[in-house]
């Protein structure tokens, strides 16, 4: 009867034993891949904030080129038509960068931040003067300022 007692007893403590080691191997399996997850994501964040900034400068630098070259003191029409299907094509890049940011962003004020970015851009091809295009020029760098600030805060 002792033997079978304690029989059952090794029975029950080895179940026990690997019932708790098969627990605590989910918990940790669940925790790695919750971190890779969460590391994934912070990569692909990283990634498409930085490929926003990018594409905002290069979209910017096209269209004050366009503004430069409508304002000359000897217009180049064929010049202009060029440069403005440059500026079209970086503003094409520039808005598939703000729909990845508007994928992978958790806040909603960082896509905010983002779709503000276009407004002085825009502003520029109708600026008056080159005062008036530096004013929209230095207003899209803050605001390009304050998106990176913003994305900073998700992806550290």
């Amino acid at each position: 009867m002792d033997a079978l007692f304690a029989s059952i007893i090794a029975v029950a403590g080895t179940l026990l034993g690997s019932t708790t080691t098969n627990v605590f191997q989910r918990l940790s399996a669940g925790r790695a891949e919750e971190f890779a997850r969460s590391e994934q994501l912070r990569q692909e964040r990283l990634a498409a904030y930085s490929a926003f900034a990018g594409a905002i400068t290069e979209l910017r630098q096209g269209v004050i080129a366009v503004w430069f070259r409508q304002h000359r003191d000897h217009p180049d029409p064929e010049g202009v038509y060029a440069l403005r299907a440059e500026a079209n094509r970086l503003g094409a890049v520039a808005d598939n960068a703000r729909f990845r940011v508007q994928m992978v962003a958790r806040d909603p004020d960082l896509v905010r931040h983002a779709d503000a970015v276009f407004e002085p851009i825009d502003a520029i091809f109708e600026a008056a003067d080159l005062a008036e295009l530096k004013e929209h020029e230095r207003r899209c760098q803050e605001l390009v300022k304050a998106f990176i600030t913003a994305a900073g805060d998700q992806v550290l």
